[in-house]
C-alpha cells in the first residue's frame, strides 16, 4: 500500500536517498566496468610486450611502437581533455626491457570524474609517449623512409657479418684445437659459447642500454642487438647438433644438450643484465657518467641530422662492399680445398640475407593470430625464422651426407653457417623467454621453448634423422 506525504523535506530525503543509491549503484558498476577492462588492457598489453622483447623488425620503423598495440591506440589527448588523469604505476617489465628511454614519472592525481571504458588507456606516461612521437616527427622531417630502410639493411648487413666471424672465432677457441671444451659429439656442442656469450651481451645492449645506444642512433641499437647479437648466436646449429647426437642414438645426450644450452644462455642474459645495472651504477656513482640516463648526455655523437646519417650511412656501406669483396676473394682461393676457412668466407657473403629475413619475420611479434589478434604473447615472427632455419639445415646436412664431396660440404656448409646461422637466433629467442619468465604468466616462457625445440627437433627428425636411418649413411 503506498503513502503520500506532504512533508517536502522528507520527500526531498527520500528523493536525495534514491538518487544517492542510484548513484552509488551507477559507480560501482563504473568501477567495475573499469577495472575488469583496465585488467583485460593490461594483460594484453603485457602480452605484446613480452612478444616484443627481443624484436619488432621493421615496425620500429614505420611507427611508434606505442602505437602499433590496438590497447594503446586510444587517444591520451582525448583523455586529457575530458579531465581524466591516470595513476602511472612503476612498470618494471617494460623499463628493464627499454621500451621507455626515460623512467615514468609517477603521477598520485586522481581524477573525480570516472573514465568511460573508451578513455581507459594503459598505465604509461605520457612524457615519454610525447617525446617519441616528437622523435619520431623529426626523423621523419629529416630522413626519408626509404633511407631509413636502406640504412637499416645497411647495419644489419655489416654487423651480422662480423657476427658470423665472432661466432666462428669462438667456435675454433673453444673447439677441439685449442681450448677442447666443446666438440661436435658432446653435449656442449660448438655454438654453446656463442650462445651464452650473445646472451649475456644482450642483457648489456638490449635490455640495460639500449635505451642509452638509441639515444646515439636507432639504427645502432637495430644493428647490434638484430644484427650482431642475433647472428653470433644461433638456434639452428644448436637444434642440429643435438640431431646428430640422436641420429648415433645418444636421445639422452641430445636430451640433456637442449636442457644445459637453454638454462646456460637463460642464465646468461640474466648475468649481463645484472652486471650491466652494477656497472651504471658504478659509474654514476664514481661520477664518471653523471648525465647517463639524462636525454641530453652524449648529443655530440648523436645521429641526429641528415649529414650525420648519410656519413654512418656510406661509412658502413664502403664497409661492408670491402668485407665482400675480401670475402669472395678469400673464398674463391679456398674454396675447392673444402677447409673452414672457404666456409667461413662464403657464410659472410650469403649471411647478411639471412639476418634482413629474420628482421622482416620480427614484425610478426606481438601481432597474434587473426584479427582478434589472439596468442599476441607469442613472437610469431622469431618462431617462424628459428623452426624454418632448423628445418633448411637439416636438410643441407641431409644434402651432405648423400652427394659427400668437398664442394658440396663448402657450399652447405658456408648457407649452414652464414645464412641459417643468421636467420636463426638465441639472444632474441631468450630475451623473450626471460621476458615471460618474469612476468604474471611466467608459464609461458616454458611453453614457448618447448614448442619452439619440439617442433623442431621434430622436423629435424623427419628431415634428416630418418633418411639417415633408413639409407644407413
Amino acid at each position: 500500500m503506498d503513502y503520500e506525504t506532504n512533508d517536502p523535506e522528507a520527500r526531498q530525503t527520500g528523493s536525495f536517498s534514491r538518487t544517492s543509491s542510484t548513484s552509488s549503484s551507477l559507480r560501482r558498476r563504473s568501477l567495475s566496468l573499469s577495472g575488469v577492462v583496465h585488467s583485460h588492457i593490461d594483460d594484453g598489453i603485457e602480452s605484446e610486450n613480452v612478444s616484443e622483447a627481443g624484436d619488432i623488425g621493421d615496425r620500429a620503423l614505420n611507427s611508434n611502437r606505442f602505437s602499433e598495440s590496438g590497447s594503446l591506440r586510444l587517444s591520451i589527448d582525448n583523455a586529457m581533455d575530458n579531465g581524466v588523469n591516470f595513476p602511472i604505476p612503476e612498470n618494471n617489465l617494460l623499463q628493464s626491457y627499454g621500451f621507455w628511454h626515460r623512467d615514468p614519472t609517477p603521477s598520485n592525481t586522481v581524477s573525480v570524474v570516472t573514465p568511460s571504458p573508451e578513455e581507459i588507456i594503459s598505465p604509461l606516461s605520457a612524457k615519454p609517449l610525447v617525446c617519441t612521437e616528437e622523435k619520431k616527427q623529426e626523423k621523419e622531417e629529416v630522413i626519408p623512409k626509404s633511407l631509413e630502410y636502406i640504412s637499416c639493411l645497411i647495419h644489419l648487413a655489416v654487423f651480422g657479418i662480423l657476427g658470423v666471424i665472432t661466432r666462428y672465432l669462438l667456435q675454433k677457441l673453444f673447439g677441439p684445437s685449442i681450448a677442447n671444451v666443446t666438440s661436435d659429439h658432446s653435449i656442449l656442442y660448438l655454438d654453446l659459447p656463442s650462445n651464452m656469450v650473445g646472451s649475456f651481451l644482450m642483457g648489456w645492449w638490449g635490455v640495460v642500454f639500449k635505451g642509452d645506444i638509441s639515444r646515439v642512433s636507432d639504427y645502432l641499437a637495430i644493428g647490434l642487438t638484430t644484427g650482431y647479437l642475433g647472428s653470433l648466436t644461433t638456434f639452428s646449429g644448436w637444434n642440429q647438433k643435438m640431431l646428430d647426437l640422436s641420429v648415433d642414438g645418444k636421445w639422452v645426450f641430445a636430451f640433456l644438450g637442449f636442457i644445459i644450452g637453454l638454462f646456460l644462455a637463460a642464465y646468461s642474459i640474466i648475468f649481463g643484465i645484472e652486471t650491466a645495472k652494477g656497472f651504471r651504477w658504478l659509474l654514476k656513482k664514481l661520477g664518471s657518467s653523471s648525465n647517463i640516463g639524462n636525454s641530453n648526455s652524449g648529443s655530440n655523437w648523436r645521429v641526429d641530422s641528415y649529414k650525420r646519417h648519410l656519413a654512418v650511412m656510406v661509412a658502413l656501406m664502403l664497409l661492408l662492399f670491402v668485407l665482400w669483396i675480401v670475402s669472395a676473394f678469400l673464398s674463391k682461393e679456398d674454396f675447392h680445398s673444402g677447409s673452414s676457412e672457404a666456409q667461413l668466407w662464403l657464410a659472410c657473403i650469403v649471411g647478411p640475407p639471412g639476418v634482413w629475413i629474420r628482421w622482416f619475420l620480427a614484425r610478426l611479434n606481438g601481432r597474434g593470430l587473426g584479427k582478434a589478434g589472439y596468442l599476441k604473447w607469442v613472437p610469431f615472427g622469431s618462431l617462424i625464422a628459428n623452426v624454418s632455419a632448423a628445418c633448411v639445415m637439416a636438410a643441407l646436412a641431409i644434402v651432405k651426407k648423400a652427394v659427400d664431396t668437398k664442394t658440396c660440404n663448402t657450399l652447405a656448409s658456408g648457407i649452414q653457417l652464414g645464412f641459417l646461422g643468421c636467420l636463426s637466433t638465441v639472444s632474441t629467442f631468450i630475451a623473450e623467454f626471460n621476458a615471460m619468465r618474469q612476468s604474471k604468466h611466467p608459464w609461458r616462457a616454458y611453453v614457448y621453448a618447448l614448442a619452439t625445440i619440439l617442433i623442431s627437433f621434430g622436423f629435424g627428425t623427419l628431415i634428416y634423422s630418418v633418411p639417415v636411418w633408413i639409407k644407413a649413411y
